[in-house]
């Protein structure tokens, strides 16, 4: 009996042995868990669910830069700067409008300079923009000018530079956005044949020089832009070409070439809608 009496306390000390071992809530013994393989994560990442873009009430603010009392810079032709952007605008609106942008809107602004970018701002915020896309047209600084005479007065020019220029803040709230479509427009103006101005990356500039985002396509980043960086849409200031440049001022203000920058923008307004 003492035999059997061993042979049983064995096996239990054995089967106790087995057992993970447990404590109550002020013991100081670890409680043993069972190791359980953990699953290997995924390598694809779980994107978040895209926005839904219907142009039909996209809103977009097409800005008409600058004013008829601040009118902008001076071509080499004598021909103001808001002008340009006028037209260009107005043609910008009804293309978008063609292909179903059903609420865009042509924001012409009066007043001086600053003033001015504080109502254009303020606009875009109540209208609650889905987007804002700044019209403008581009010189050079004062010291690059040269001297020439059209139609007997005194003009100025700069054929050194020429292109159209991208601009985006990374102090917009929607940055990302914002650079999305200026790649969008930037690809279809280079598909176009046409090409940016290199010189806002060159020291020359001084300081109206700014990072160069993109180089294939000629996004340029600048901060302190008012109209970038207050306003609560994703927003793009657009140099569609330089009318300081004696050449292009003429293409500038072709019926031809403010079609086929029309037509990028509505196609890059195309992808960019149809990528949220």
């Amino acid at each position: 009996m003492a035999r059997v009496r061993g042979i049983v306390a064995a096996i239990v000390v054995a089967l106790v042995a087995l057992r993970p071992v447990a404590v109550d809530a002020g013991g100081s013994l670890p409680v043993r868990k069972i190791a359980r393989a953990k699953p290997k994560p995924s390598s694809i990442k779980s994107s978040p669910v895209p926005e839904t873009c219907d142009p039909r009430k996209f809103k977009i603010i097409l800005d008409v830069g600058h004013t008829s009392e601040s009118q902008g810079a001076t071509s080499a032709r004598n021909d103001v700067e808001f002008g340009f952007n006028l037209y260009l605008a107005k043609l910008i609106g009804e293309r978008l409008k063609s292909a179903g942008f059903a609420a865009t809107r042509v924001l012409v602004t009066d007043g001086k300079a600053r003033a001015s970018l504080l109502k254009r701002v303020g606009t875009a915020n109540s209208a609650q923009a889905d987007f804002f896309l700044s019209v403008h047209h581009d010189s050079v600084p004062d010291k690059m000018l040269e001297e020439w005479e059209f139609d007997g007065a005194r003009s100025y020019f700069s054929d050194r530079f020429s292109g159209h220029s991208l601009f985006v803040s990374e102090r917009n709230p929607h940055f990302s956005a914002s650079l999305a479509f200026a790649r969008l427009l930037g690809r279809e103006l280079k598909d176009e044949g046409l090409h940016y101005a290199t010189q806002y990356s060159l020291p020359l500039m001084g300081r109206y020089r700014h990072p160069l985002l993109d180089k294939d396509v000629g996004v340029y980043r600048y901060d302190g832009l008012v109209v970038l960086s207050q306003t609560r849409s994703a927003a793009v200031l657009l140099e569609a070409g330089s009318i300081i440049n004696r050449d292009e001022e003429m293409a500038m203000n072709s019926p031809e070439r403010r079609e086929l920058i029309a037509a990028a923008v509505t196609r890059a307004m195309r992808s960019y809608c149809e990528k949220r």
